[in-house]
């Protein structure tokens, strides 16, 4: 088991289940937008938001986000310090900082005598482009030589008597990341902020986070996770949210069981499935459900009765199963408003 450290009131490692991060897309300036990215975040899944300080005159901003944001925030900080130490006496929830690109030690003391102070957790990043210089090494695999870097930043802290520590060992190549994690984890007992750095489009990037964070997560490696993606960060939580479920680390929410399209549908399941899926971001439902949305009569009545509830289109009518009974035929257009009802009904 790892060890529990609070990010705000999300509590990390431990036996807190795996909670999901993401960052603000936003100018940390328009405090108004990033304030309502976060609430949007928030309402998405987001538990645990980042905020970006690139300079100095960020930092009053950042203070007015702090206050007023809805979710715990991790201030998230490259080369400046100064700017680690101000965010934390500024109330920021935690810091992520890459001790490679500090600079001075005497700057990263500064920084750890501010956390310890106020007791603010200190996320370590490394990734495959920070590994420190006495391990760049062509003898060296770089899944263990981001080890050894993270390994030395940890000693540090330890040394300097601060162990409120959350580790990330990123890369955009998804095998070294993978290898990189598997090995921290049995080195150390501080947890594990699971990622694919720099994973790309929503298409590419949601397969290489499923494939990397998912191999993680079934191995029993990990704490926290964010998907990242070149793209709106909600499309990061619905990513996230969905790799929990199908693992079965979610207790809520909504599984999606569709069915492939071929020349038997006679409907446009497509666009069905993701008209669903759009209405049914803001339900907070019980407990996880799974829902099939089948296109035709011959997968539909199957696969829908081995679902929570489903819907199996026919020609021009929905047939909505519960509880592997059928219990109402409606007209097709009408079929997926009238299978959201059911589910508000019976499972909010």
């Amino acid at each position: 088991m790892k060890k529990e450290i609070f990010i705000g009131n999300v509590g990390i490692g431990g036996h807190h289940p795996i909670s999901i991060q993401s960052m603000t897309s936003t100018n940390t300036k328009d405090t108004k937008n990033t304030l309502n990215q976060i609430e949007e975040l928030k309402k998405a899944g987001c538990e645990i938001i980042r905020v970006a300080i690139p300079e100095r005159d960020y930092l009053n901003s950042f203070e007015e986000i702090v206050k007023k944001s809805l979710l715990p925030i991790i201030a998230d900080i490259h080369f400046d310090y100064f700017i680690a130490v101000e965010s934390i006496k500024r109330g920021a929830n935690g810091i992520r900082i890459n001790p490679g690109n500090i600079g001075a030690k005497k700057g990263l003391n500064e920084i750890l005598k501010a956390a310890k102070d106020y007791e603010i957790p200190i996320r370590i990043g490394v990734n495959s482009g920070s590994i420190e210089k006495k391990y760049k090494s062509k003898d060296i695999p770089i899944h263990e030589a981001m080890v050894l870097s993270a390994l030395d930043y940890v000693k540090y802290f330890e040394d300097n008597e601060f162990d409120l520590i959350k580790l990330s060992l990123k890369s955009s190549d998804v095998i070294q990341t993978v290898k990189a994690y598997r090995l921290i984890d049995k080195k150390c007992d501080y947890p594990l902020h699971l990622g694919i750095t720099e994973a790309g489009t929503r298409f590419g990037g949601t397969i290489k986070s499923s494939i990397g964070i998912g191999s993680l997560l079934l191995d029993g490696i990990g704490n926290t996770i964010r998907v990242s993606l070149t793209d709106n960060p909600m499309e990061e939580i619905k990513v996230a949210k969905e790799i929990l479920k199908v693992l079965g680390l979610r207790d809520k929410g909504v599984e999606i069981i569709s069915c492939p399209t071929c020349s038997r549908i006679t409907v446009n399941l497509i666009e069905k499935v993701n008209d669903f899926e759009k209405k049914i971001l803001d339900l907070e439902l019980k407990k996880k459900i799974k829902v099939a949305i089948m296109g035709c009569e011959v997968n539909g009545p199957g696969e829908a009765e081995g679902a929570d509830i489903g819907v199996a289109f026919s020609k021009k009518k929905g047939y909505i199963f519960y509880n592997s009974k059928r219990i109402d035929t409606i007209e097709e257009d009408k079929a997926i408003e009238r299978l959201i009802q059911i589910i508000r009904d019976k499972f909010l």
